[in-house]
């Protein structure tokens, strides 16, 4: 199994977009890429904590790659969107992709230039690229939202 991180958005969606996938073995919102330890979601909405609301995601390598990981990423949110997605406004909905071993940078690297060379986009692609460091769950309210809902 092997990990991945994403931030695109408010996690909800992001969680849910990712669970559909077949090799997909388990997805988590939190909050990474801030300064503050053990944040809480009303720390995070105040914008102060350097924490993005992301998913992290274990998966099946030999089911579903991480290119197509990535491929899922780029297609969920806009990133050329600068602190936000939609009517979600503020650092914490920044698009970052946290890599978590050298040849997922890589990947992400080249899945953004090959993005930026394609002409979807007219602005700037601003999605980051940074290592994973810690990773903080959210509340468990937060988890699995969208399928608590449906129910």
């Amino acid at each position: 199994m092997e990990k991945a991180t994403f931030a695109a958005g408010c996690f909800w969606g992001v969680e849910d977009s990712f669970r559909k996938v077949e090799g997909v073995i388990s997805t988590r919102a939190g909050y990474a890429g801030g300064h503050t330890e053990n944040p809480t979601y009303k720390e995070v909405s105040t914008g102060k904590t350097g924490h993005a609301e992301s998913v992290e995601i274990v998966f099946d390598p030999s089911l579903v790659s991480y290119n197509e990981l990535l491929n899922i990423f780029w297609n969920i949110h806009d990133p050329t969107q600068i602190n936000r997605q939609g009517p979600d406004i503020g650092s914490q909905y920044r698009s970052i992709i946290f890599y978590h071993n050298e040849e997922q940078r890589l990947d992400a690297i080249e899945s953004k230039r090959k993005l930026e060379s394609s002409g979807k986009y007219s602005k700037e692609i601003v999605t980051e690229i940074l290592s994973a460091r810690k990773f903080y769950p959210a509340e468990d309210y937060h988890q699995q939202y969208f399928e608590k809902r449906r129910l």
